[in-house]
């Protein structure tokens, strides 16, 4: 897990640095502090699918930085609650709150999303995680904590980026996960492990072009801010992270990797 707590880090560690700043406006147009493959037009319609209100409750699984999160108690005026596993990620999570008044409906917590969670049953009305699902071992395991923590009727939406649709050498695998852990499976592996939690799919979607987009974008803003993000990152972590970019652009217009969004209800 080495690389990928330095990618991450390196992110939240230096989150507030101008050159990542303009490089998160260069590569997603609007910066709401988020640091996957996600553009703001794309989880707002995912927001819509939860139908939200200020009576709410949503848990946002692996916020990182709160930008979402945050984005999300502006937009629908609810309670959210985040939970990362980069203690980094959720002290400037923090700030951010406290920094727009949103610390009374906002909040952060250290937690590892794959081990039972620190809620009681029934806590939330929605639930999100974006770009995160292929990080958890234990899929049906994680999708059964949620069922749990979800009220009766509560919604979840959730994307996985690396649904294996065409063919991969073990070199294409290798450097699309570079980063950490992933968990790679092929199309009707999820849609099962969601009805085997005692949930519904309502919903299903290809959102790969964002991904690839995303990518090669973010790839191209960090190279015109090469001198910079190198003092960040150092040489080597800077051509690593340049090298899983062009991955995740080249697998995934090629759609040899896909990315889906999965909506899901507690029955």
């Amino acid at each position: 897990m080495t690389e990928r707590t330095e990618f991450f880090d390196a992110i939240y560690g230096n989150f507030s640095d101008p050159a990542l700043h303009a490089i998160r406006k260069e590569t997603f147009g609007k910066d709401i502090g988020q640091n996957s493959w996600l553009m703001v037009d794309e989880y707002d319609r995912f927001l819509s699918w939860l139908d939200l209100d200020p009576k709410k409750h949503v848990l946002e699984v692996a916020s990182g930085s709160g930008g979402p999160a945050l984005h999300l108690a502006r937009q629908a005026g609810c309670q959210v609650t985040g939970i990362d596993e980069n203690e980094t990620a959720v002290a400037t999570a923090t700030r951010a709150a406290a920094s727009l008044g949103l610390e009374e409906r906002a909040r952060f917590l250290v937690g590892d999303a794959t081990a039972p969670l620190t809620f009681e049953d029934r806590t939330f009305e929605g639930l999100v995680c974006i770009d995160s699902m292929n990080h958890f071992p234990d899929r049906l395991a994680v999708l059964r904590e949620w069922r749990r923590v979800l009220k009766p009727g509560g919604r979840a939406v959730f994307t996985d980026p690396v649904v294996i649709t065409g063919p991969l050498t073990n070199e294409d695998l290798a450097l699309r996960s570079s980063i950490g852990l992933f968990l790679f499976v092929p199309p009707g592996v999820t849609e099962r492990m969601i009805e085997e939690a005692g949930l519904r799919l309502d919903h299903k979607e290809d959102v790969s072009d964002n991904a690839s987009q995303v990518a090669d974008r973010w790839r191209r803003a960090r190279e015109r801010h090469r001198d910079e993000v190198v003092k960040l990152e150092g040489e080597e972590s800077f051509a690593s992270f340049q090298r899983f970019f062009g991955a995740v652009h080249r697998l995934t217009s090629e759609r040899r990797l896909s990315r889906f969004a999965y909506f899901a209800e507690r029955i």
